[in-house]
């Protein structure tokens, strides 16, 4: 990151270890300042051009400039929800990357996915936060039946998350959830079909029981006379039947207590 831009920040750095610190206008300020700082128009042009990220406010920020802001910021609940109200891309980036997971509410959930607008903020909030929240599972059903494409793309996104990063997901969660895919699988809008696919592409490799029941459920889509089905069928068996995807899949077997132990939030320890 640009010295100017790190300088912008240096105020509130630390400020998830100081309890008695509260963000403050000028800290938001100083935050925008920072992103604007860092950022290029060819990143900004490179978002939409290349990436299909379609974003109306947007400074054009790499991912690491993003990630260096974020982390000199520090852990910080409020500051984060201050951060997403501005409404800026890059800045609600940042905000799923200080939030702190025990700390979010199903309601801030909420506000958070109406609020989406492009796959990349989806992804990167289900990625970077909501698979270590607690009552995640409960929205995966919730969003799944929602008609907004990015809300409904989050469903499917966190059901990737949980099942590639929280290894307290219960193998029956994730069983349950495979009829919940095949059923969206019609929808043909890209950033819904494509999110579909990485679900149970990442339920696959959970275990070899997760496995055999995704190819049983993608070899019946692939088969489809609907079109977006057997995109969906086939792109997902082209996948999971690689040996690779069997031998991860076994070795977690391997790991597993074979009884889908309870999911809970992780630890401090876990998070960093």
């Amino acid at each position: 990151m640009a010295k100017k831009a790190s300088k912008s920040i240096s105020a509130i750095q630390g400020r998830a270890r100081n309890d008695k610190s509260r963000a403050t206008k000028a800290d938001v300020l100083a935050v925008l300042d920072a992103l604007k700082k860092a950022s290029s128009p060819k990143v900004r042009n490179d978002m939409s051009a290349r990436y299909g990220i379609i974003t109306p406010k947007a400074f054009g920020v790499m991912m690491r400039d993003m990630q260096a802001i974020a982390k000199s910021i520090g852990r910080d609940h409020d500051f984060a929800q201050l951060l997403w109200e501005t409404g800026w891309y890059e800045a609600r980036m940042v905000a799923c990357m200080i939030d702190e997971p025990e700390k979010v509410t199903p309601t801030r959930m909420e506000a958070w996915c109406k609020d989406f607008d492009n796959w990349a903020i989806t992804d990167t909030v289900c990625f970077k936060l909501w698979d270590q929240v607690p009552h995640a599972l409960k929205k995966v059903d919730q969003w799944a039946k929602r008609k907004e494409e990015f809300q409904k793309r989050a469903a499917f996104a966190l059901l990737a998350c949980l099942a590639l990063h929280r290894n307290e997901a219960p193998e029956k969660y994730l069983l349950d959830r495979i009829a919940l895919a095949e059923n969206a699988a019609s929808d043909e809008r890209n950033f819904v079909k494509k999110s579909v696919s990485w679900a149970l592409r990442s339920m696959a490799g959970k275990s070899t029981t997760l496995r055999d029941a995704v190819i049983a459920s993608t070899e019946k889509l692939a088969a489809s006379t609907n079109a977006t089905e057997r995109w969906v069928g086939k792109d997902v068996l082209r996948d999971i039947k690689r040996p690779l995807v069997a031998k991860r899949a076994a070795k977690r077997d391997e790991k597993s207590d074979g009884k889908g132990r309870a999911f809970r939030a992780p630890t401090k320890k876990q998070r960093t």
